[in-house]
């Protein structure tokens, strides 16, 4: 994530947008980094990609590099248009990337710009549902089929991801959600979680919500599919 300096809007109308895609499309072929997701919004953008061959902080600087000088000419501005370097963390499992990838689309939706998040111009949404795109949308799917791609999507976003609010509580450590785990299931691996029935692990994955583990630690530590962590109740 890169955020506008001060939280500035770094976008202010549609040529704005689509001239930080075309920079973003140059940057894919230059750095050779993947795109999977990304959502551009008035002060911040959000993108889920994997580095190439340049190194990913050299990719960034060029992108927003790019952009900014061509920000800066057209509205006749100096200065910085980002603020302090961009913002990441890993993706280290299928879940936490459809995770992430969901959390990016519905950003316009909780930020009260759109109802839902096909209505949003400037995400990678619509190119998972058909349309022509800069995003390698095949990751995705190889991690969910459509119909369960289109069905976790559908069920909406409690998830947050990256930028955290300060009111919310911090996740608990893997050490911590590994002890809750075994506390709260008695099971000490995720082959003795898998021989309980469903109604069990329903009621234990409940549980280890309310303790505050994430869903990517509770399937890291259960065996259980994302899609399954988040129906159960």
């Amino acid at each position: 994530m890169v955020r506008g300096i001060n939280r500035q809007n770094i976008f202010e109308e549609p040529e704005d947008y689509e001239k930080c895609l075309f920079f973003l499309t140059q940057c894919k072929s230059v750095s050779g980094l993947e795109l999977y997701g990304y959502c551009l919004m008035p002060n911040h953008i959000h993108l889920l990609l994997k580095e190439g061959t340049q190194p990913l902080e050299r990719a960034m600087k060029w992108f927003a590099g790019k952009y900014a000088v061509w920000f800066n000419l057209k509205y006749s501005r100096t200065g910085h248009l980002f603020g302090d370097r961009f913002k990441s963390e890993p993706v280290e499992d299928e879940s936490y990337f459809m995770t992430v990838l969901r959390y990016i689309h519905f950003n316009p939706v909780k930020a009260g710009l759109v109802k839902t998040p096909g209505e949003y111009l400037y995400s990678s949404y619509a190119n998972y549902y058909g349309s022509a795109g800069i995003v390698d949308t095949a990751k995705a799917f190889s991690f969910a089929p459509w119909d369960i791609f289109e069905e976790f999507h559908a069920a909406g976003c409690p998830d947050v991801c990256l930028d955290l609010p300060a009111s919310v509580m911090p996740r608990l450590t893997e050490e911590q959600a590994t002890a809750v785990m075994r506390r709260v299931t008695a099971c000490g691996s995720s082959a003795e979680f898998q021989a309980l029935s469903r109604e069990t692990k329903n009621a234990l994955i409940a549980k280890m919500k309310a303790q505050r583990m994430s869903i990517r630690q509770i399937s890291r530590l259960t065996g259980e599919t994302y899609y399954m962590i988040q129906k159960a109740q």
